[in-house]
């Protein structure tokens, strides 16, 4: 071993000893300072963790769309990324958990450090650093508006992301992050949602499917009898690795929710159920498209391990390993019948964003007022236990109503948002624009431009050829 390696290890060493003997010495309060850092340690890397899924989303939807639009939809995915740190800085952070009332925040607005910790009491249980606490809220709101972005796939104007994607940052996610971790009236209910089935991703696919129904069915899409035509997306390779990275990434969503690696390595429990989860949905998904198709759907088996983790997502810190395999598994069953029943019902969602991460969602809400343990709802702290713990109906009551009345209030929002901008700017780019791609339309170039240039040239040929 070189000296180089032996003095790296010997600094390694010496740092990590320093505080135990300094730590000894100095007591509980520097025991308390070394919890802070851990702490907050803790939660910067969940924060990275859940950012990172943000390269997943962009590679899953690339991959789920056709080749001439492959490079607006995975640069897209910055621009809202950029969106969402600057209007949830601003104001959507305090909208959403600066003291106010039992609808929406007053305090906290444009967040400027530490010295602004007194305006968000709803985030005073963990010491954790309030800018660090900040970003990894920022990075759950972000994956909400990544959601509700993509049921836009293949045909919106660039502005809507913008327009859209601001106001949903500030009047619409905000809102519902506060209603029920933010102090507001669902979480004075006791409405049980861990690291936000409903808050995160119902709200998200909520504000899809508005703008998936005002946008209408992608050219091509249905034939005159309403029957719906296979667009395939261009890559399948792209969407599972978008999906494994994801499903890295979720660690930090669920497991990092706990803000603290202490606790009796609470956060480990979280992570377990989080996992076993998504396998359950993955395989009970595959499983139902090969007795279904006949064939082993992959897309159906990425939808349903989203799917898995989307229900497990509200009840991991609150059900048994036994329950959350149950939950995934039902996830991927459900959002499996729900795409197909919704493309056949006319609704044109080309990454199933309203059955992977609603319908899900929904589910996931529900599951926690049916699997509820009394243990873990103790040690939580957050409403009762389940239906099938002796709980009775109260729990899963507050569960139904939460979900409810965060459907009714984002699809409301954001119809009335997109609905507004079709009547004035208009939301979908023209037929001669979706039909030569919007890598070409929007940006003037292809994300494909030797492959696209390729395709061209060769039916260009052919024209010549008939002519």
């Amino acid at each position: 071993m070189s000296k180089r390696m032996l003095g790296i290890l010997s600094t390694i060493v010496a740092v990590t000893a320093f505080p135990v003997s300094a730590f000894a010495d100095d007591g509980g309060a520097a025991n308390s300072v070394l919890t802070v850092g851990l702490d907050t340690l803790f939660a910067f890397l969940a924060a990275l963790l859940v950012f990172f899924m943000q390269a997943g989303f962009a590679l899953l939807e690339a991959g789920s769309v056709r080749m001439k639009n492959a490079g607006h939809v995975a640069g897209k995915t910055v621009l809202t990324l950029g969106i969402a740190v600057l209007a949830f800085w601003a104001l959507g952070f305090g909208l959403a958990f600066g003291n106010g009332n039992g609808f929406f925040g007053t305090t906290g607005f444009f967040l400027s450090g530490e010295g602004d910790a007194k305006a968000f009491d709803s985030l005073a249980f963990s010491d954790v650093a309030l800018t660090v606490k900040f970003l990894f809220q920022l990075s759950f709101a972000a994956v909400s508006l990544a959601i509700a972005c993509g049921g836009m796939a293949e045909r919106a104007k660039l502005s809507v992301y913008i327009i859209f994607g601001t106001l949903f940052m500030i009047f619409i996610y905000p809102v519902v992050a506060h209603w029920v971790w933010g102090g507001g009236w669902l979480g004075s209910l006791g409405m049980q949602d861990y690291a936000g089935s409903a808050v995160v991703h119902l709200t998200g696919a909520t504000a899809a499917l508005a703008a998936t129904l005002l946008l209408k069915p992608r050219l091509g899409k249905y034939n005159k009898d309403g029957k719906p035509n296979s667009i395939p997306g261009h890559n399948q390779v792209l969407s599972v690795l978008g999906v494994i990275i994801i499903w890295i990434g979720w660690f930090g969503f669920n497991p990092g929710s706990a803000l603290t690696p202490l606790n009796d390595s609470f956060f480990g429990f979280v992570a377990l159920n989080t996992n076993i989860a998504a396998a359950a949905g993955a395989v009970a998904a595959l499983i139902t498209s090969w007795v279904i198709f006949g064939k082993a759907d992959i897309p159906s088996m990425l939808n349903g391990t989203l799917a898995a983790f989307v229900a497990i997502t509200g009840a991991c810190a609150f059900v048994d390993p036994w329950a959350a395999v149950v939950i995934g598994a039902v996830a991927g069953l459900i959002t499996f019948f729900t795409a197909v029943w919704f493309e056949r019902a006319g609704l044109d969602d080309p990454v199933y964003a309203f059955s992977v991460h609603g319908i899900a969602g929904m589910w996931g809400a529900v599951s926690t007022g049916l699997f509820g343990s009394p243990a873990l709802v103790e040690k939580t702290g957050v409403g009762k236990a389940g239906l099938f713990y002796g709980g009775g109906f109260e729990q899963l009551g507050v569960q139904v109503l939460g979900l409810v009345g965060v459907f009714v209030f984002v699809f409301a929002a954001s119809f009335i948002i997109l609905g507004a901008m079709k009547l004035t700017i208009g939301i979908r780019v023209t037929e001669e624009e979706e039909m030569i791609g919007l890598d070409l339309s929007e940006h003037g170039t292809y994300g494909y431009p030797e492959q696209m240039k390729m395709i061209a040239d060769t039916e260009d040929h052919k024209s010549k050829m008939s002519s």
